[in-house]
């Protein structure tokens, strides 16, 4: 059994810094668990091009505004507290926040702990494991 709190983890290596937001992992690819799972916050006014080529991503929001659009049809959709979306298909898109928003995160194949995104938006398949 894996229990752990968020607290505890923000104090850790489980704690990733980028430009625009942060995440917290608390289950990664070394937990065994086939994906993992993080909650990520996206700061107020940040505005993300992301494409993950080599992860599937489902994304609940918690709290906070914003929008997500599909930059293959340029589709807008709003984020709020409920909202979920999934990227089925390796969907290029870009997040904008309005406000500070929590978001409950689930890639597969599952991340190793260190990842930031790469100049294409993505996250490479084998980066750094956290250490514990």
């Amino acid at each position: 059994m894996i229990v752990r709190t968020l607290d505890v983890a923000d104090e850790g290596e489980r704690r990733v810094v980028s430009n625009g937001w942060e995440s917290t992992r608390l289950l990664l690819k070394n937990d065994g668990m086939g994906f993992s799972f993080h909650i990520t916050t996206i700061y107020a006014g940040a505005d993300l091009g992301m494409h993950y080529q080599n992860h599937l991503e489902s994304v609940y929001c918690i709290s906070g505004e914003g929008e997500i659009e599909d930059l293959a049809d340029g589709k807008v959709y709003p984020v709020k507290p409920g909202t979920i979306y999934a990227l089925n298909n390796h969907d290029k898109h870009r997040l904008r926040a309005t406000t500070e928003m929590k978001m409950a995160c689930v890639f597969n194949p599952p991340l190793h702990g260190k990842e930031v995104h790469n100049d294409q938006g993505a996250y490479e398949l084998e980066a750094e494991a956290v250490q514990e």
